[in-house]
């Protein structure tokens, strides 16, 4: 299928940045969108940032203005400015990509990388 590997977590200051990339790989047909999630103890998985082959974003409102996602549709990459980062913005980062891949037929596909974790100090 499409493997998704993440990169670029760690930890940081309140007020300072972070840059995550997400690289599929496969036998890649097509990707339509790419988004990044996170997930914080005790709660649930929420929408970060996503974007459509078209370069189209959508932004979770807590992070308007502070992350920007990208894509390079070449590398099959997708990536996440993070500025200004705060406390709660602390949690497992994963990469979502939905699209088609090759086998004898193309089929759609729904993959999530392993996650990565992003936390921010006060």
């Amino acid at each position: 299928q499409v493997q998704l590997v993440e990169s670029g977590g760690g930890l940081v200051q309140a007020g300072g940045s972070l840059r995550l990339s997400c690289a599929a790989s496969g036998r890649i047909f097509s990707i339509n969108a790419m988004g990044w999630y996170r997930q914080a103890p005790g709660k649930q998985r929420e929408l970060v940032a996503s974007i459509t082959s078209g370069g189209s974003t959508n932004y979770a409102d807590s992070v308007k203005g502070r992350f920007t996602i990208s894509r390079d549709n070449a590398k099959n990459t997708v990536y996440l400015q993070m500025n200004s980062l705060k406390p709660e913005d602390t949690a497992v980062y994963s990469c979502n990509a939905v699209g088609k891949y090759l086998t004898s037929r193309v089929l759609d596909f729904d993959s999530w990388g392993q996650g990565t974790q992003v936390t921010v100090s006060s």
